[in-house]
């Protein structure tokens, strides 16, 4: 989990960042969650690696004001997903595939925040947005 949670997102960075400056302008968009903002019992770790890349996302946009990068935080809540494919507790598993087949919001829903983010004006960071059904705890 760490390593792709956050080491996958500093790899990201690391090869992204020289291009971004080359051509004059980049964008970095992560997907953080909202496990990281209510923690609960069981995911810890999970809550833990998107925290700290919440953290290297603002760390990188106070350190990026030459106007050159842009970064946003997406924390999505239940969205229908195979999430619960990668959990190895059979009861945590079946909470989470409960809950986003009565609640979660569709994909499309996060692909439309990410896109409001990229379109704005080079000179507009839309810093953290967070998307959940209407209904989640």
């Amino acid at each position: 989990m760490i390593d792709v949670n956050l080491r996958g997102v500093l790899y990201g960075i690391a090869a992204a960042y020289p291009v971004f400056q080359r051509q004059g302008q980049g964008h970095f968009v992560t997907t953080v969650s909202t496990a990281g903002l209510k923690i609960v019992p069981s995911m810890a770790v999970y809550a833990a690696t998107k925290n700290a890349v919440r953290t290297v996302m603002e760390a990188l946009r106070q350190e990026s004001t030459d106007g050159v990068v842009r970064t946003t935080a997406i924390s999505p809540g239940y969205v229908r997903t195979e999430l619960d494919a990668s959990i190895d507790d059979p009861e945590v598993r079946e909470q989470i595939r409960h809950n986003m087949n009565d609640f979660g919001i569709e994909p499309e829903a996060v692909a439309r925040a990410v896109a409001f983010a990229i379109e704005q004006p080079h000179d507009v960071e839309i810093g953290e947005i967070t998307i959940r059904p209407t209904v989640q705890g």
